[in-house]
């Protein structure tokens, strides 16, 4: 497994990700081809930017674009994860790893001292990734589970 850009050529594989199944807790719909392709143009745009909020990276996995791991960097050092997987590569640690992949990235690159990240209650899976990944669960907050991790330096 390895985290890395997107590119132009990756639309295709981010539409599968972001599938009807797959964006079920997330409150969107399923993305369409020309939405992926603007995603990865902005997604690059992004990566530009001095300094970067966002950090968007592909899951790959033997060459295959299986998901898409997400950093926000927000004031005081202190980031946000999200991650969405397609369908077929559920159940794997393919989440989990990525997502640990992804705090040492929050650590060494972006420099940040503590992260969260949040789940749809139905959505229990999310939740043990988390837990997985070192998160610890603090409460419930406008009808989502949040997490938190401090980062060790």
């Amino acid at each position: 497994m390895a985290l890395r850009s997107l590119t132009a050529a990756d639309a295709p594989a981010v539409r599968r990700i972001y599938g009807k199944a797959s964006v079920r807790f997330l409150g969107r719909g399923s993305m369409t081809g020309r939405e992926a392709q603007e995603y990865v143009a902005r997604v690059q745009r992004w990566h530009l930017a001095d300094p970067v909020e966002q950090y968007v990276l592909g899951v790959d996995i033997g060459c295959d674009l299986v998901g898409v791991v997400k950093l926000g960097c927000r004031p005081g050092r202190h980031g946000r994860v999200s991650y969405v997987l397609r369908e077929g590569c559920w159940g794997r640690g393919y989440a989990t790893e990525a997502v640990r992949e992804l705090v040492g990235f929050a650590s060494t690159t972006a420099g940040l001292v503590s992260l969260g990240a949040r789940h749809h209650p139905d959505n229990a899976p999310s939740g043990r990734v988390l837990a997985k990944a070192g998160f610890t669960r603090i409460g419930a907050r406008g009808g989502m589970i949040e997490y938190s991790l401090l980062i060790d330096r």
